[in-house]
């Protein structure tokens, strides 16, 4: 059950003006990620980079630890904040919640960008994915407190590909050459779509952060700017 955990207050740091821009970091990150953009995208949009539920400086609440959870609470922030509608840049784990949320409030966003999403865990190769696997099982064995983090990579998110023919908005898939998102699923969500673009960026899952001018211009590009 997915609820909104009204006890927590969402951190973010915001900068800019004009339409918003709100940035989703990755799994066990935080909005200190985004580092390299929002200066960039802070001088053509209003810039809201947050931390999820659990993460950075926001605090974990009561609610459901999930990608669906983290798509309510999106929505309750943006509620609060008086956004009826933004753009969404969603990195890994923020992609999938991008996606969730989408899904469920299409009408609350004006472009999406995807930046190494997947719809579920076999979208990670293997090599990548066995390691978080096997870390899950100690860390839930000895009841460690990285449990439900290593919980979302291995049980979510559980996305059907006909699913996304529901998203209407136009739409950036952007992977990273050496992603560890498989090409063909990040092919997969590309072609579910039926109003997305594909870019690729020279890096691997990090790419916004190793390639920070060559991921800029793309996302810019994109959004017509």
């Amino acid at each position: 059950m997915n609820t909104v955990d009204q006890s927590i207050e969402l951190f973010y740091e915001e900068k800019g003006e004009k339409s918003p821009l709100i940035l989703l970091h990755g799994n066990g990150e935080s909005h200190e990620y985004f580092a390299g953009q929002v200066e960039e995208f802070s001088k053509h949009f209003r810039v809201i980079a947050l931390d999820t539920r659990g993460h950075g400086k926001s605090p974990r609440g009561t609610a459901p630890f999930s990608i669906a959870q983290f798509a309510e609470d999106l929505h309750d922030f943006m509620l609060k904040k008086s956004i009826l509608r933004a753009s969404l840049l969603g990195f890994s784990d923020g992609g999938n919640t991008a996606l969730t949320f989408a899904l469920k409030y299409p009408e609350m966003v004006e472009q999406l960008i995807l930046n190494g999403a997947n719809l579920c865990p076999a979208g990670v190769k293997r090599r990548y994915q066995i390691p978080i696997e096997i870390d899950y099982h100690f860390s839930k064995l000895l009841g460690g407190k990285s449990t439900e983090t290593l919980a979302l990579m291995v049980n979510e998110p559980n996305i059907r590909p006909e699913e996304l023919q529901k998203i209407k908005c136009r739409t950036l898939v952007i992977v990273g050459t050496k992603d560890m998102i498989t090409p063909q699923h990040s092919k997969l969500i590309f072609q579910s779509l039926p109003n997305a673009e594909f870019a690729e960026i020279r890096g691997s899952h990090f790419v916004a952060h190793e390639n920070p001018n060559e991921f800029n211009r793309a996302v810019l590009k994109f959004l017509g700017k």
